[in-house]
């Protein structure tokens, strides 16, 4: 068996990485073997082993399959911009075609298990013509909406699912997840988002430390993800 998810999420910073994570511990919990790639990832620190970003060392680390950093990140821009932005600014055409060979490469590894982590939202730029939208397309992976549950999320909730929809992808279910207090309507939003995204919700996720993250594998729900 072998599965291939794209995460994107309605924005940047709704826990894109933190969803991930969870569904790799979910997976490994069944016995499956999980893999992880971050094609492009914007925000990077210099260190002695060279540019690195938290999310991608994030899911290195949850991963069963050993990968090695370039592997699980091939694309490493230092600046905390948009990647297009970050990308010019060091000389580096970001092209669909080639991140989804970069993709292919992990992918060939054949892990049960492998999610694939976007940048920020569904229409994220590349360069002047291609988004991140379009490296799902080439890979024809399913793809999994995270939803910061918060004032304003149902309308672009729903403008994604359009969006992946319009593009010929199947969104194979959502994640509600909590980055700030929870909002007063949380539940009435969730419900709501249930009525009218047509895929299952996999996990509402309470807002947690970053110590307490192990604790999400047990709320996410892969079960719907295994299916054939």
């Amino acid at each position: 068996m072998t599965r291939i998810y794209f995460i994107t999420g309605t924005d940047t910073g709704v826990g894109k990485t933190t969803v991930a994570v969870a569904l790799l511990d979910a997976a490994a919990a069944r016995g499956l073997t999980t893999a992880a790639i971050k094609p492009v990832a914007a925000g990077c620190e210099i260190t002695s082993q060279g540019l690195r970003n938290d999310d991608a060392l994030e899911l290195q680390a949850a991963t069963t399959v050993p990968l090695s950093y370039q592997q699980i990140n091939p694309v490493a821009l230092e600046p905390t911009i948009a990647p297009h932005f970050a990308a010019r600014q060091a000389d580096i055409n970001l092209k669909a075609a080639e991140l989804a060979e970069y993709c292919r490469a992990t992918l060939a590894l054949n892990a049960n298990f492998t999610v694939i982590e976007g940048a920020g939202g569904w229409r994220v730029p590349l360069n002047d013509q291609e988004t991140f939208a379009d490296i799902v397309r080439l890979l024809k992976a399913s793809v999994i909406l995270v939803v910061d549950i918060k004032l304003g999320c149902l309308n672009h909730a729903l403008l994604t699912a359009e969006a992946i929809a319009a593009d010929g992808l199947m969104l194979a279910g959502w994640v509600a997840n909590r980055t700030g207090a929870q909002d007063p309507c949380h539940q009435q939003m969730v419900e709501d988002l249930k009525s009218r995204l047509d895929c299952p919700l996999l996990g509402d996720l309470p807002n947690v430390d970053a110590s307490d993250k192990k604790e999400l594998s047990a709320i996410i729900d892969v079960s719907p993800l295994l299916r054939p």
